[in-house]
């Protein structure tokens, strides 16, 4: 087969069909053209967690209409385009694990997820660090369980001090226990933020957190007087008033990992932060019995087909000064 290329310059014309390429991975991008910070947001990492992107066209649309001046720019972007067509969490791999040293240096593009990684990478390369004051990061997720909204926080940078900005429970260390999230990666080049997960796959809310959140990360970040969008206050309150809980830090204190062949059922009707109590039946692992060792707290029980953590357990952590320090 031979492959003709348009008349002309071709390169130019491989560059524009690559930046369209990118472009349609973008979900938005606004800017008030002036000096300031980047907020850098992803959604849809995991392919059966629409409501980050939904979210978002709703704020982009909102911003288009206002046209309120912010400093910096926010620009947000779908994480795993090809599991979201299929509703799916992933094609090949867990695009939430895919961001290590190796597969970054190495470029390597042998699955779905690991190309889509690269196209992320792409386009945050576009805003590069120089031509802001600051870059932030938030990355939009859900959880299988039914679950209050929280901010899943890596301890490096001044992440955590940023994180305790924002109305909602805190939970420190994920990224350092399970390696090759897109947070890990995106606080070890320097931007600094966290994980949202804003409630159920399917609950009605997690929309209205996962606005609401954008729209004070607006406020934090950028420098937006959130009086000068329409749908304030409603568009914050649904998220900070109605469904958020008194903000509290928790670290996570053990993972219960799956290894590929295992079968696992966990036992119905736990939710995110579910108080759980030594000797409790947390789950079935191979035909066997999986009890609390812990009087502590369930995070992210397993509620899908797709993974590779059983669940998590934590505990509250007493803050004493200054968050930047923990």
């Amino acid at each position: 087969m031979v492959i003709r290329f348009p008349t002309g310059n071709w390169q130019l014309w491989l560059k524009k069909k690559m930046t369209m390429e990118h472009n349609s991975r973008i979900i938005g991008k606004y800017s008030s053209n002036r000096k300031g910070p980047l907020l850098f947001i992803t959604a849809g990492v995991h392919g059966n967690e629409p409501s980050g992107v939904d979210a978002l066209k709703k704020v982009f649309t909102s911003l288009k209409l206002a046209k309120p001046i912010i400093n910096g720019s926010i620009v947000a972007v779908l994480g795993n385009k090809a599991a979201l067509e299929k509703g799916v969490r992933y094609i090949d791999e867990d695009l939430n694990r895919t961001w290590t040293e190796d597969n970054i240096s190495e470029h390597k593009q042998g699955t779905n997820e690991q190309r889509e990684m690269l196209e992320i990478i792409e386009v945050l390369e576009q805003f590069p660090e120089a031509e802001y004051s600051k870059r932030y990061f938030m990355d939009c997720h859900t959880t299988s369980s039914d679950s209050l909204p929280y901010v899943s926080v890596q301890l490096v940078n001044d992440n955590n001090k940023w994180a305790h900005n924002f109305p909602t429970y805190i939970v420190q260390g994920f990224s350092d226990i399970v390696y090759g999230a897109i947070d890990h990666y995106l606080s070890r080049i320097g931007l600094t933020g966290f994980t949202f997960e804003a409630g159920q796959h399917t609950s009605k809310n997690s929309v209205e957190n996962h606005e609401g959140m954008i729209w004070l990360a607006l406020k934090e970040a950028c420098n937006l007087d959130l009086s000068k969008i329409p749908e304030y206050p409603s568009c914050v309150e649904k998220f900070s008033v109605k469904n958020a809980p008194e903000q509290k830090t928790f670290k996570i204190v053990y993972r219960h990992g799956l290894e590929e062949n295992d079968t696992f059922k966990m036992k119905s009707g736990f939710k995110n932060f579910q108080k759980i109590y030594k000797g409790d039946l947390l789950a079935l692992q191979n035909d066997k019995e999986i009890k609390s060792e812990w009087d502590a707290r369930i995070f992210m029980p397993l509620y899908q087909s797709q993974g590779n953590d059983g669940f998590f357990v934590i505990e509250e952590v007493k803050l004493l000064g200054d968050p930047s320090i923990l």
